[in-house]
């Protein structure tokens, strides 16, 4: 699967991209936001993706962080949300937005999005409101009523491994926004996995 495309911005429209990688062209689906953030055409850039295929279709989409891809794909895990639904919410909502709006069951703010009615959006929030404090732009709550907010990257991944080792969302987002305010925000994921590991295990 391709994951990840490093190249030159070709070309743009309304909601897709044609990135140059070696003198191959990719036609990316995208969101508003991760049009605005790729630049220019002719710059260089790089989209996180996530290869959709369906019977009689193959889809790339593309994403400017790792978190919006996260949110991406748990989005076109509720019934009724396909890939156009997703980034139409995505181009509405930053991921701290949706997170929110999840947590705090506000199907309102998901209908901003265009395509998405009041049912849908209330299936979205009720579905997800467990799940959205273990994704990236997605904090849970600290030990003081705060709210802890791990960022994207390394620490997506090391929430994303201590999970894979069987911890729940809310536990592992946690233990590694704890271990990111220990070691810092440069911390690399094989360190926060360490600490986190640590700290949910305590």
């Amino acid at each position: 699967m391709i994951a990840k495309l490093t190249g030159r911005l070709d070309e743009t429209g309304a909601d897709w991209a044609v990135i140059d990688v070696r003198g191959v062209g990719y036609l990316v689906h995208c969101s508003s936001k991760t049009l605005s953030a790729l630049g220019g055409e002719g710059d260089d850039c790089t989209v996180f993706t996530d290869l959709q295929v369906s019977e009689n279709d193959m889809r790339l989409l593309g994403f400017a962080d790792a978190g919006e891809r996260d949110w991406f794909r748990l989005l076109t895990q509720v019934q009724g949300v396909g890939s156009k639904v997703a980034l139409a919410i995505l181009s509405a909502l930053s991921t701290g937005e949706l997170r929110d709006a999840c947590a705090g069951v506000d199907a309102a703010t998901v209908a901003r999005a265009q395509g998405v009615g009041p049912k849908l959006a209330g299936r979205i929030v009720n579905e997800l409101k467990d799940k959205a404090g273990a994704l990236p732009g997605g904090g849970v709550a600290g030990a003081g009523g705060g709210v802890v907010s791990p960022a994207g990257g390394a620490s997506a991944d090391a929430v994303s491994a201590l999970q894979n080792l069987g911890f729940k969302p809310v536990v592992a987002a946690s233990a590694v926004a704890q271990a990111q305010a220990e070691l810092g925000e440069d911390a690399s994921e094989s360190d926060l996995i360490r600490v986190a590991l640590k700290k949910a295990a305590g």
